[in-house]
């Protein structure tokens, strides 16, 4: 996902956020999200405490939990085990639950990501302005083969909560458990498209931060889920492959040569999907 406006203040047993940007409802978001966790899976995530607007701005505080955010290095067999506990539980909370409490579809969640894909990957493209224009070309080109190839599901059907956003920076570490903040974004999903999106994210990925097999054993996946992931895991590639382009933010926040790294790892990802099991269903 891209970067979010909001200003955070931390007190000594609270932090408050407030949000500059809330046109995608992301306050509401979060606020149902959080009450639902603390009602479902306490201790995951931050306990809401209150919310009000400040100046027209919406403003949510929340307790204050241990530890601090991963991302130095990669994590350890622990600390894997214990992120897969805690996204075991997330997802473990029940989905009636949430459509009660209000809790929406995610961000980007499985529709609204093959229309986004769809339209991104027919927009004219400045590929000239690339360090080698010829490797994004190709990685574009079987991008559109990829996803006009895939079949949307009539009405996809959601069967977890997820937190959309696994940044390493929004997973505490007090050294024993793995505790989850920021779900501005988070919603209704399933958890093989959480997690693709999770492994793919940028920030972790380039940084070699998860690693698959231990996530995907850590949180229970099944079979049908762990094929499922192989597949969102391409969608989810072809979205920051888009993302880096040339003329967008991520790419002049990035080190040069990120785009064609990017490229070179959408290439792969497809290549090795084109032969596995369920190759081309809808995500």
């Amino acid at each position: 996902m891209g970067p979010h406006a909001h200003e955070v203040t931390m007190g000594r047993s609270t932090v408050s956020k407030k949000f500059s940007t809330w046109a995608d409802d992301e306050a509401r978001r979060e606020w149902a999200c959080l009450r639902l966790l603390a009602e479902h899976a306490p201790g995951l995530a931050p306990r809401p405490l209150e919310r009000f607007c400040e100046a027209g701005a919406p403003v949510i505080v929340m307790e204050k939990l241990p530890g601090q955010p991963l991302g130095g290095s990669s994590l350890t067999s622990v600390q894997h085990e214990a992120l897969g506990h805690a996204l075991h539980l997330l997802f473990e909370v029940p989905v009636n639950a949430a459509l009660k409490s209000g809790v929406p579809e995610r961000r980007l969640g499985p529709r609204d990501l093959m229309a986004h894909l769809r339209n991104a990957l027919h927009d004219q493209i400045d590929d000239d302005a690339c360090i080698h224009p010829d490797v994004v070309r190709r990685a574009l080109q079987a991008a559109r083969d990829r996803v006009s190839s895939v079949q949307d599901a009539p009405n996809p059907r959601s069967t977890a909560v997820g937190i959309a956003d696994l940044n390493p920076a929004n997973v505490l570490w007090d050294g024993h458990r793995c505790r989850l903040v920021d779900f501005e974004d988070g919603g209704l999903t399933t958890p093989a498209f959480d997690l693709a999106d999770h492994l793919e994210h940028l920030s972790a990925r380039t940084r070699n931060l998860y690693d698959e097999a231990q996530l995907s054993r850590a949180v229970g996946l099944t079979g049908d889920e762990r094929t499922d992931l192989a597949e969102h895991r391409v969608l989810w590639a072809v979205f920051w492959l888009l993302a880096l382009l040339p003329g967008s933010s991520a790419h002049t926040r990035n080190p040069e040569g990120t785009l064609e790294v990017q490229a070179e790892h959408v290439l792969g990802l497809i290549q090795a999907s084109k032969d596995a099991p369920g190759a081309g269903r809808s995500p």
